[in-house]
């Protein structure tokens, strides 16, 4: 299990970004960090991977206590950043150098053939669209197994359908190893589409407000009864939570009140 406990981060000149983070997130359960601007899911996703340090709080795996980069996180950033210089096959299988030859070949193989890439590990990253430079950068989070995946808007550049195609090879992977999903998104059809738990954050300092299950099955229907509930509710969830808080207390009291606001 990945914990957060009173996670905070105030930088130096200042700015507090992150406000007693408590989050709890189990093995094999993916979760979208979704909300406004400003309400800290990169920073949170940077503390995770131990890209940036905490002012305060804990951050544990299972446990053992995260204070630096580990070999249980991966992280897919929202460009590809493929190193130009290597072939995809040298790109997915940069970080297995303390494997063995043999594994090496068979688990990056394995990666390139789940995102349909299997053609391409000859080829330079300058060669492929954007959407196959993504898949690489999944290919290479996936390939060494890892227990925690983080995704900072991986999706965001790309156009619906490719998107679309890559939901499908990112859980296709995830259904191999199922590994903890943490993934930050704008897109609330993303989230609907890939989350089994949407937590909706609040800006200055972020902090997370609102928390909604999505427990449908996979593959899911957009269009289907259960996406679209899941899809307005997420909606009204964020939208409450950029109201300032004496707005939002005024609308619940006056629906508590039969009235209207």
């Amino acid at each position: 299990m990945l914990s957060l406990d009173a996670l905070s981060k105030t930088y130096a000149d200042g700015t507090h970004a992150l406000d007693r983070i408590d989050l709890q997130v189990a093995g094999g359960e993916i979760v979208a960090l979704i909300g406004g601007s400003g309400c800290g899911k990169t920073t949170l996703l940077r503390l995770i991977a131990g890209l940036d340090t905490a002012s305060a709080g804990r951050i544990s795996l299972d446990g053992e206590a995260i204070a630096g980069p580990h070999p249980g996180v991966g992280l897919v950033f929202q460009e590809p950043r493929l190193l130009p210089w290597l072939t995809v096959t040298d790109n997915v299988g940069f970080g297995l150098a303390d494997r063995p030859r043999r594994e090496q070949r068979a688990r990056v193989a394995h990666a390139l053939d789940r995102v349909g890439l299997s053609e391409h590990g000859h080829r330079w990253p300058r060669e492929l669209s954007g959407g196959q430079q993504q898949r690489v950068a999944i290919a290479r989070a996936f390939v060494a197994s890892p227990r925690v995946l983080l995704l900072d808007e991986p999706f965001s550049a790309l156009d619906a359908f490719t998107r679309k195609d890559l939901h499908r090879h990112l859980l296709a992977l995830w259904e191999e190893v199922r590994p903890t999903v943490l993934i930050v998104t704008h897109d609330v059809a993303e989230a609907v589409a890939l989350a089994d738990r949407a937590v909706v954050m609040r800006p200055k300092p972020g902090r997370l407000d609102e928390t909604l299950a999505l427990p449908m099955p996979r593959p899911r229907d957009p269009t289907s009864p259960a996406s679209e509930a899941a899809t307005r509710g997420i909606l009204a969830a964020l939208d409450r939570s950029l109201r300032p808080v004496e707005t939002r207390a005024k609308v619940a009291e006056a629906f508590a009140g039969g009235g209207s606001f």
